[in-house]
This record gives structure tokens, C-alpha cells and sequence, in this order.
């Protein structure tokens, strides 16, 4: 399996972003541990051995803060792990258009911002790799089928099609980087860590950090031979 020198996870002191770093950084990777609170993100960092750097996803100009840094102390990244999200609990019918939006920009353009941003330094790696971290509920065919993901699905709209549009993003990135033989090393993949239990679930997730983080390093780590453009849990292909 390759090592990966650089790697940068966002939404990086708590939860599934920092138990990400910290098995990447047990993988012998140099990890960037991207925080909207520094603070925190430092105290991580400190437990990890990993960097800690001040990342609001949603702050444009801080991202481009954040990559001239990279750029200047590694020259490339070889992982982004699009980890940091956000969720809004309300019934469809009284979702607002103010929610839908908050939701949105973190989950689907600071995801964009990141990927753009960061794309001349993916592109100086011989094998990058960019892992957005979706949600088994962005499944139209299993949340159509009425699949019990676990929680209240009523209160899902915003965050689900969030992660649905997200999952777009992976197969258009992956057509493009494929036509593109500057960027055809870059692989890029959904996961999903399942239900986990995280501040997001108010920890009632029925699956820990540990099972949620290993799908999302495997593909951050995947081999030369490896898929791209994919919706995969820990069993294998998710259905889009």
C-alpha cells in the first residue's frame, strides 16, 4: 500500500476527521489537521503528532491562505479528506431556504472551494487522492426503498440532498480529472462512515469513530489500480 507524504483532513479536532488523521498519521503521512477553531484543532493536532492549520471551508480567502502555505512548506498534497460538514434537523415541510443554504455551503461548496483550491498542489503528486465524506442517506434508490438508515429520516432534507449533490460532484470531478492527463493520477471517491456516533448524531450513531474512519482511509489510500468516482461504504460499492 502507498504512503502519503502530505495529507490534509478538514473538520479535523473531533470526531471522524481526527480519527482519519490519526490513522493516516499511523500510516507514516505528515498530516495537516484543518480546524475552524485553531484551538482545538491544536490540542488535536498535539495528541495526533499531526500540523494543525486554521480552516473555515466556507472562508474562501482562508483556503487560499491554507494552500499558499502548503504549497510553500511541501511543494504538493497527495490526500484531502473533505470531511467537515454540517447538519440542519427539520421536517421537510418546515425547511427553509435559509437552511437549505447553510447546509449547502459547507457540505457542497466548501467542498468545491477546497477541491479548486487545492487542485495545483494534487496535481504536483504522482498519485493523489480526494475523499468526500457523503452519507448512506444521499442514496436516492435506499432512501427511495425505504431503508432504515437509523435516526429520524423526517429531519433529513437539507443535509441528504446536501450529500446527494455531493456525491454528484465526485462523479463530475472524476469524468473531468480522467480527460484531463495533468490530473488523471487524481482519484477521487464518496464514502460513507455509516451511522456513527459523532456530535453531529448527538453521538447516537450505533457505529464508532474507529468503524467509520477506516473506509474513508482506505480510500485515501487506495493503490494505483484503485476506483474512482465511486459511493463506497466498508462492504463495498454504495448504490447511488
Amino acid at each position: 500500500m502507498r504512503d502519503y507524504p502530505v495529507a490534509l483532513v478538514t473538520g479535523g479536532n473531533k470526531g471522524l476527521g481526527k480519527e482519519t488523521a490519526r490513522r493516516l498519521a499511523a500510516r507514516g503521512a505528515t498530516v495537516v489537521l484543518g480546524s475552524r477553531d485553531l484551538e482545538r484543532g491544536k490540542a488535536a493536532a498535539r495528541e495526533l503528532g499531526a500540523i494543525p492549520v486554521g480552516l473555515d471551508v466556507t472562508d474562501a480567502g482562508g483556503v487560499e491562505e491554507v494552500a499558499r502555505w502548503l504549497g510553500t512548506e511541501y511543494g504538493r498534497l497527495d490526500v484531502l479528506v473533505n470531511n467537515a460538514g454540517t447538519v440542519v434537523d427539520a421536517l421537510a415541510e418546515h425547511t427553509t431556504a435559509a437552511q437549505m443554504r447553510q447546509n449547502y455551503e459547507v457540505n457542497v461548496f466548501g467542498v468545491v472551494t477546497m477541491i479548486q483550491t487545492m487542485l495545483p498542489l494534487l496535481r504536483e503528486s504522482p498519485a493523489a487522492r480526494i475523499v468526500n465524506v457523503s452519507s448512506t442517506t444521499a442514496s436516492l434508490s435506499l432512501t427511495s426503498g425505504g431503508t432504515d438508515f437509523g435516526g429520524d429520516a423526517g429531519l433529513r432534507m437539507a443535509y441528504s440532498s446536501s450529500k446527494a449533490a455531493l456525491n454528484m460532484l465526485t462523479v463530475q470531478y472524476a469524468k473531468a480529472f480522467g480527460k484531463n492527463t495533468a490530473l488523471s493520477r487524481i482519484k477521487i471517491n464518496s464514502v460513507t462512515p455509516g451511522y456513527t456516533a459523532t456530535d453531529m448524531t448527538g453521538h447516537r450513531g450505533t457505529r464508532t469513530v474507529a468503524e467509520g474512519a477506516r473506509v474513508i482511509v482506505d480510500l485515501a489510500t487506495l493503490p494505483d489500480d484503485g476506483p474512482t468516482g465511486g459511493f463506497f461504504n466498508d462492504n463495498g460499492v454504495v448504490p447511488w
